[in-house]
Order: structure tokens, then C-alpha cells, then sequence
């Protein structure tokens, strides 16, 4: 899903030819991130599979992140959250990207992880086309159960893939949307994290949708997408929506008219059976406290001020009454 996913977007260089065991072993790496009501009939499903598949659990609990930093944030508010109703959690941050931290999740390596409704879906089906966001839900939902995982409920908060440029950019390329592109691409670079080139929502999905084929691709995540866009190294970023990056450094975002990104609401996903009721019903609570831009102001605070990423979740959770 920020930097991104965001989309949600994202940041992974790892391959899927790295065991679980070395990919577990990667440091935690900084760097920027890749529908409002949750109390809807998707929430309430998702409730129901919580209760359904979550009613044993009460174990050590790991909560697991991907190698961006909106994820890291998320996993230490989910633990944090844990601990203060006497959960025995513990974090292990940086996992790498979706394909290695999924099967840490399948093999049980760690109990839950945050996820994003849209990405997941695609993920599990390429050829899936929702975006409205109950209905990304349940598939994603759905999905998910059929390899022994869940999704509590969804939180309000999005963070979605966008692309970006510099507004000299978009103005010398009259650029305001994602259908702009088309018959302009092929003299721009685009810079995004590895997985982008490949994945469906990625430059397949750019070229598919929008007729969008750009000149190369440069493969960058965190810190140094966003400086090489800043620099003009390269023309166009994806980065994730609630990225503060944008709004810091003046960027403009090119509307995804077509929604090619889809629906992307921030999710705890679980591994089935591992987390108590009391366990589920803590993580409910901080999905009902998330929005999008209170996530993007806790994460303003991780990237632009430096905060560490524990204290600025254990801030919220006491500001939410969950600490």
C-alpha cells in the first residue's frame, strides 16, 4: 500500500528465492510509506470471522511488519494495543514484502500482520476488479481464510499507490490524472519499489488500464524515491497516499481516475485461531480509532520528525484510550 499500498503502497528488494529464515533475519529499514465508516456489514463480517476462527488463542502473540516504515508504526500500535489488555506480544519489524511475510504468517512464524483490503485481494487474485471498499473487503476476507488466515475489522484509514511528480512536472506535462499519462509516458521515468514493475497494480496495470508505458523504470524505495524525484533524477514516483512526503516537498498527485488502485483500507490480518477474544477485541479498537489522516500525521511524525516509531504509537494509543 505509502511511500509505497499503500497502497499501499512499497519498498521490498527481497526475492522470493530467499528462505523465510534469512528473510526473518533482515534489519527493519526506514523510509517512508506504500469509505469512512467501519461499523458496516463488511466490519460486522469481519467480526464474525474474528469470533469464529479466534476464540481459542491467548499465546505469545509476534506481530510481524513489512520493510516500510507506515507498516513498522502499524505493527508496534497492534502490539502496543496487545500488551495493555495483558497480550504477550512482541514485534519483529522489516520482514520484507506480501510473498515473505504471508508465508510467515501461513507457517506461523508470527500471529498477525497490518494489511491493506485491496492489495491483499489482488495479491491472492490478479484478475480481481473491486473497488468498492465492503466488497474488497469480504473478498479479501474470503482469500485470506481460504489459506488460514482472517481479517478483524477495517479500519477507516486508507493508504493508497500513487504516482506523483513535481509541479514543474505536471505542468510542463499538463499532467492531472492518471489518463494524462497516455502518449506522454514514453518520455518519463517512472521510480518505485522493485515489486511495482511486475505486480497487477503496478506498470502491467498502468499499461493495461491508462495506455501508460514509460521510458524506464528505476527501481527505488524509502528515502531515495523521494529524493530522486525531488532531484528530477526521475520524473514520476509511486508513493504511498499518506506519504508526508508529498505534501512537505510540494508534490502533486495524479488523480487515479479509472481506479486502478482500488480500495485500500488498513486491516489487521491474523493468522486463525491465534488471538483470544479479548486479543481481537483490542485490535477492533484501534481500527475504529484509525483515520486516514490521523495515520498521516503519525507517520509525519516517524519520517519528517524523526520520532521513534514505538513512542509515537504508545502516544496514540494513550490519546485513544487503548494504552
Amino acid at each position: 500500500m505509502t511511500t509505497s499500498t499503500p497502497t499501499r503502497r512499497t519498498t521490498r528488494a527481497v526475492t522470493l528465492s530467499l528462505t523465510l529464515a534469512g528473510a526473518l533475519a533482515l534489519a527493519a529499514c526506514g523510509g517512508g510509506s506504500d469509505p469512512m465508516a467501519s461499523e458496516t456489514s463488511s466490519s460486522a463480517a469481519g467480526s464474525a470471522s474474528a469470533s469464529s476462527s479466534g476464540s481459542g488463542g491467548g499465546g505469545p502473540v509476534v506481530v510481524g511488519s513489512a520493510d516500510f516504515s507506515e507498516s513498522e508504526l502499524l505493527a508496534e500500535i497492534y502490539a502496543g494495543a496487545l500488551k495493555a489488555k495483558g497480550v504477550n506480544a512482541s514485534t519483529k519489524l522489516g520482514i520484507g514484502s506480501r510473498e515473505i511475510y504471508l508465508k510467515a504468517l501461513e507457517d506461523g512464524s508470527i500471529t498477525l500482520v497490518p494489511e491493506y483490503t485491496g492489495a491483499l485481494a489482488l495479491y491472492y487474485d490478479d484478475g480481481f476488479t473491486g473497488t468498492d471498499p465492503d466488497t474488497v473487503y469480504d473478498a479479501a476476507l474470503s482469500m485470506a481464510q481460504s489459506k488460514g488466515l482472517t481479517l478483524l475489522k477495517r479500519s477507516a484509514a486508507e493508504d493508497n499507490d500513487s504516482l506523483v511528480v513535481t509541479k514543474e512536472t505536471a505542468s510542463k506535462n499538463s499532467l492531472t490524472n492518471l489518463s494524462s499519462l497516455k502518449g506522454k509516458a514514453d518520455k518519463l521515468t517512472l521510480a518505485a519499489p522493485p515489486e511495482f514493475k511486475t505486480r497487477p497494480q503496478g506498470v502491467p496495470g498502468l499499461e493495461k488500464t491508462y495506455e501508460a508505458s514509460f521510458k524506464s523504470f528505476r527501481p527505488l524505495k524509502g528515502q531515495a524515491l523521494v529524493q530522486a524525484l525531488k532531484n528530477g533524477q526521475v520524473d514520476v514516483a509511486n508513493i504511498f497516499s499518506t506519504d508526508p512526503s508529498i505534501a512537505a516537498n510540494g508534490f502533486v498527485t495524479l488523480e487515479d481516475d479509472k481506479k486502478l488502485f482500488g480500495s485500500q483500507n488498513v486491516v489487521p490480518l491474523v493468522k486463525q485461531g491465534a488471538l483470544n477474544a479479548e486479543g481481537e477485541a483490542a485490535l477492533d479498537a484501534v481500527s475504529k480509532a484509525l483515520t486516514t489522516d490521523k495515520l498521516s500525521a503519525l507517520l509525519k511524525q516517524v519520517d519528517v520528525d524523526k520520532k521513534d516509531p514505538s513512542a509515537v504509537a504508545k502516544s496514540f494509543l494513550g490519546e485513544a484510550g487503548l494504552g
